[in-house]
């Protein structure tokens, strides 16, 4: 009878253990964020000697997620998969240069904005006597984007221009060099970011103007989880308060033609 009482006491410990552990495991497992990152978008988000994630985007998104009390993973999605991923719930959050649309609202929550960018525009230099997209489009030039991003859908307004898409915007600036297309147009970060690192950019293309566009750029999480959303725009106007987003808008030096928006 001793031996079956004892027994019954271990077998009831170790019940509990596992079950604390069980709670353990799933609390741990609710406060790890899954976030997507299409790391093809320097200096926003790229993989770097090491490859490893890097960038500016993946700077903000860890200190805005650790700011709110969570442990996260970092995974590189190429951007066609990136809002599926998080509609299915395979990720929680989505960073990526993404524009706030009221369109998108109809499927997806952001947080407040982070940055104000927009598109702009770099022709070759030997393409003279222009200096808008007007004109380009009364050339009918061939001005060369990335699928399925605003500077893309931006083109579209011209009905003059032949549109040349890439998987890549580093694909559409090599192009370029290589007189395939007259010009190209991405997000004023990047446009910056190329022209200023290639010396032959400089000596064979021009900016067409300044910044064209003006949008506002959001974390994107799922519309039914709210409270999720309402902690990391706490912790993002943290970040923009203490001025820890401007800090790392100079690291990146991500220039003029991009602004960090006041915390309101």
């Amino acid at each position: 009878m001793l031996k079956r009482y004892l027994l019954k006491i271990v077998v009831s410990i170790f019940c509990v253990w596992c079950l604390g552990c069980g709670q353990g495991s799933q609390e741990a497992k609710k406060n790890k964020l899954v976030i997507a990152i299409d790391a093809t978008f320097v200096p926003m988000s790229f993989l770097n000697d090491e490859g490893a994630l890097d960038g500016f985007e993946v700077d903000l998104i860890k200190e805005v997620v650790k700011n709110a009390g969570f442990d996260y993973e970092l995974v590189n999605v190429e951007w066609g998969g990136l809002f599926g991923g998080l509609i299915t719930k395979k990720f929680d959050l989505v960073i990526s240069s993404i524009t706030i649309l009221e369109e998108r609202k109809n499927r997806m929550a952001f947080s407040i904005p982070y940055l104000q960018s927009g598109v702009a525009v770099l022709v070759r230099k030997d393409i003279q006597n222009v200096d808008s997209l007007e004109k380009l489009a009364e050339i009918n030039a061939i001005v060369g984007a990335q699928i399925n991003t605003t500077s893309y859908y931006f083109l579209q307004k011209y009905e003059g221009i032949k549109i040349k898409t890439y998987e890549k915007f580093g694909h559409a600036v090599i192009d370029m060099a290589n007189k395939g297309n007259d010009g190209v147009v991405g997000d004023s970060v990047q446009v910056n970011y190329y022209f200023n690192k290639n010396e032959e950019l400089i000596q064979n293309a021009r900016f067409l103007g300044s910044r064209m566009t003006s949008e506002l750029y959001g974390i994107v999480l799922n519309k039914e989880n709210v409270e999720l959303k309402q902690k990391i725009d706490a912790s993002l106007m943290d970040l923009l308060e203490n001025g820890m987003v401007q800090k790392l808008h100079k690291k990146w030096s991500l220039g003029d033609f991009s602004v960090v928006p006041s915390p309101e």
